[in-house]
């Protein structure tokens, strides 16, 4: 790795080379620009929820998000969720993701957090040595469902007159 690696809070101007490692882990799965900077800005609002870039050279070599989120157990310490890690292929194999991953945990750690976690697809077994190599330990299942267009479920029943959430949605449940 070189020296010259920096590992930063990405801007507005890095989201062309972040949605471009994007569609080299996954062409179907990365925004459009505009899209991207609608999100960029709604994360923006968010408390401790970060989007960091590996740049070396002026050269944006690798991305990863950061969520540090509050916690009513484990006594309020909080914890730190690190999401969409990606490397461009012609980088891989010269230390940006352990840099990337280090910084995480730095960050993770001066805040307060008791964990990190993360989650990566089941076939994507290089990516899992590479987290082991790093101190990850596999932990319990993760789960998932698909939400679709309408984010519903048939467990929960909006209450009316109840916290409105964006677009006018009623946000409080009611669970079956």
């Amino acid at each position: 790795m070189s020296a010259d690696l920096v590992v930063r809070l990405a801007g507005p101007a890095d989201l062309p080379a972040v949605l471009e490692l994007y569609r080299e882990l996954d062409p179907d799965d990365a925004l459009d620009l505009a899209e991207a900077r609608a999100v960029f800005d709604r994360m923006a609002r968010y408390p401790d929820y970060t989007l960091h870039v590996a740049e070396m050279d002026g050269e944006v070599l690798g991305t990863y998000t950061l969520l540090v989120m509050e916690n009513l157990a484990h006594r309020g310490s909080r914890s730190a969720v690190i999401e969409a890690v990606a490397v461009a292929g012609t980088a891989q194999g010269r230390g940006i993701g352990r840099a990337m991953m280090g910084r995480a945990l730095d960050l993770a750690r001066a805040k307060g957090c008791y964990k990190a976690a993360l989650s990566t697809r089941m076939s994507r077994e290089r990516a899992h040595a590479f987290y082991e190599s790093l101190g990850f330990e596999r932990h319990g299942f993760s789960f998932y469902t698909e939400l679709g267009e309408g984010g519903g479920s048939p467990l929960t029943d909006v209450m009316p007159g109840h916290d409105v959430g964006p677009g006018g949605t009623d946000v409080t449940e009611r669970v079956s």
